[in-house]
């Protein structure tokens, strides 16, 4: 397939990497064409890299991934026009404020009555938004092999059943067994899974670690 990834930080660098692995050809953007951390990604990659504007990668991906700092997603997406019309968006974003310094808040603008997927999702309201893969460590995101044999837990929701279905093949291939992603429903359970966020960052700083999930028991 052809893969766009929005933003050129770790998850985006470690999202993408991953896809081109798996043989997919991945479009890495950001605000500007030939961005230092963008070019940095395709040399490091295959043919099947490339890299663009947020605008060129909106273009070229059937699927886009949503791997931008939250608080800057909507904005970054806008940028892309109607280039998002029709496709399916997966949102991994969170939306933290770094305001206040370390860790990070919720945006509360974005949180509690609300989310970013919710948001994102009214402001393209032609594209099938769906969130997954938020709640975890990027290298968790792109191999859950690395901790307890992969039996652990990832979430995913969207108003869209055939946009969730065809997200969940990809998840499969990237190596998340089917019973270990769990549906919650429409776009509006985004405001459970951005809300774990302050949880996570408060493991992460007692342990000193992101390799770390949640196993649902039953």
């Amino acid at each position: 397939m052809k893969i766009a990834v929005m933003g050129t930080g770790m998850v985006g660098d470690a999202i993408g990497s991953k896809l081109i692995s798996l043989g997919h050809s991945v479009m890495m953007g950001s605000r500007t064409k030939n961005n230092e951390k963008a070019l940095a990604f395709v040399s490091k990659n295959s043919d099947n890299a490339s890299e663009g504007t947020f605008a060129e990668a909106a273009r070229f991906g059937e699927i886009i991934f949503n791997c931008t700092k939250g608080e800057h997603s909507l904005d970054a997406l806008k940028s892309a026009g109607d280039a998002l019309n029709g496709k399916i968006l997966v949102d991994i974003a969170n939306p933290l404020d770094f305001s206040q310094g370390m860790p990070p808040t919720l945006l509360p603008a974005l949180s509690n009555s609300n989310s970013l997927g919710e948001e994102i999702q009214k402001a393209f309201p032609d594209t099938k938004v769906v969130k997954t893969l938020n709640t975890m460590w990027n290298g968790l995101m792109v191999n859950p092999n690395l901790i307890g044999n992969g039996d652990h837990i990832n979430y995913i929701c969207g108003n869209d059943a055939d946009a969730k279905s065809k997200v969940i093949s990809i998840l499969n291939e990237v190596g998340w067994k089917k019973e270990n992603i769990l549906d919650l429903g429409d776009i509006s359970a985004a405001r459970g899974t951005e809300g774990y966020l302050p949880l996570w960052l408060r493991i992460y700083g007692a342990t000193g670690s992101g390799a770390f999930n949640f196993k649902l028991v039953k």
